[in-house]
């Protein structure tokens, strides 16, 4: 006779003290950080493994989690990046036929503490309208105000630099070495699927370490630059902007995602700010102010570009896409320079592929300097 045991209880406490009592999903234990949700239906591992969500708890909005189990070729890195998952119905059994795993064997490989069973609609609405704050997960500690007491004590996202905590330790090497076309990548927590769209259009790309001193960057005679997405508050990366801005200011194209495109403001005199709540998901529409036409882009950001200091430069920067549902700057390009950058993720893993004609963008950038360098 099979004898089940009842499911364990874990609490989620955020910091203002609202509390949610649910199941836990992964590993039995503690985990604290920057709440967020994200909107998309499916690609959970993808988002799992997306640097950028470094140092967060995650909210899926959609109802049902782990039917499709996992499968290791979705890892968009070394591992699960996501400090905690929260769900409303999580499930231990899968039916993709490719699949080599259920979600809660892959979360116990990756150590991931997660929740379910919990209202997460009434989460949602309260990160929404209340905005952005830590919280923590636990199934070991039942102390409410102990928790509470725990999560008081979780740094703000806010100045937090973090990129450093996910970037590369060593150089290393992607796509054809006979290639013509060499990229220089900065590596702030990039995503393999983004390496992967480069390569796929015929680049060789070396990855440096985020901290990779610029005399060492440029001394491998790349024909453009990539500076990639990655987590945490980019106005505390004071190690980055001179680096950024002088592969700006270099003749070679240069291509900035995410993070990148926000170091790239940064870099060119334009603040970034804390946003509300930030954009999560896989259905954020964004308009191209050049060609008029609209894409359903990815997105995972919780800073954004200053759109009133971009206006009050637009002698300076031009701004090449814009978010259609809160007007915030998605994309911009340095005037006089051969630097573009946008706020969202075009490889799309996961996502829509409306937005990867910026990769062909920047190989055709790269393509047209090295004809006019001949």
């Amino acid at each position: 006779m099979n004898i089940q045991t009842a499911p364990k209880v874990a609490h989620l406490i955020l910091e203002d003290g609202t509390i949610f009592k649910g199941q836990s999903i992964g590993i039995e234990g503690t985990t604290s950080g920057e709440i967020c949700f994200n909107t998309g239906m499916t690609g959970y591992q993808e988002v799992f493994t997306d640097p950028s969500y470094f140092g967060q708890i995650l909210v899926s909005t959609n109802v049902h989690i782990g039917n499709y189990g996992s499968m290791a070729e979705d890892d968009q890195s070394d591992g699960v990046k996501i400090s905690g998952f929260v769900c409303r119905n999580f499930s231990k059994h899968y039916s993709r036929q490719l699949g080599d795993g259920s979600l809660q064997d892959y979360f116990e490989k990756n150590q991931v503490v997660g929740i379910s069973n919990i209202d997460t609609r009434a989460l949602v609405r309260k990160i929404r309208t209340e905005g952005a704050m830590n919280a923590i997960i636990s199934s070991e500690i039942s102390d409410e105000k102990e928790l509470l007491k725990l999560v008081k004590a979780v740094p703000n996202m806010d100045g937090l630099e973090l990129a450093s905590k996910v970037s590369t330790e060593d150089t290393y090497f992607v796509g054809d070495p006979e290639s013509t076309i060499k990229i220089a990548v900065l590596d702030y927590g990039v995503k393999r699927s983004i390496l992967q769209c480069l390569a796929e259009r015929g680049a060789y790309l070396k990855v440096f370490p985020g901290k990779t001193p610029l005399e060492e960057i440029m001394a491998w005679e790349a024909d453009g630059f990539f500076v990639s997405n990655g987590p945490g508050d980019p106005a505390a990366m004071d190690y980055a902007f001179p680096v950024v801005r002088a592969l700006i200011d270099d003749e070679r194209p240069a291509f900035g995602i995410c993070l990148g495109h926000q170091l790239f403001a940064l870099a060119s005199g334009i603040p970034t700010y804390k946003m509300h709540h930030g954009h999560r998901g896989v259905n954020h529409p964004v308009i191209n102010t050049k060609s008029g036409l609209g894409e359903i882009t990815s997105q995972n950001h919780g800073f954004g570009v200053s759109p009133d200091a971009i206006n009050a430069n637009l002698d300076k920067i031009e701004i090449t896409h814009q978010n259609l549902n809160d007007k915030t700057i998605e994309g911009i390009r340095i005037i006089g320079k051969h630097a573009f950058s946008v706020q969202y993720h075009p490889e799309a893993s996961a996502g829509p592929h409306d937005s990867r004609y910026l990769f062909d963008q920047f190989i055709n950038e790269i393509l047209n300097y090295k004809n006019q360098s001949l």
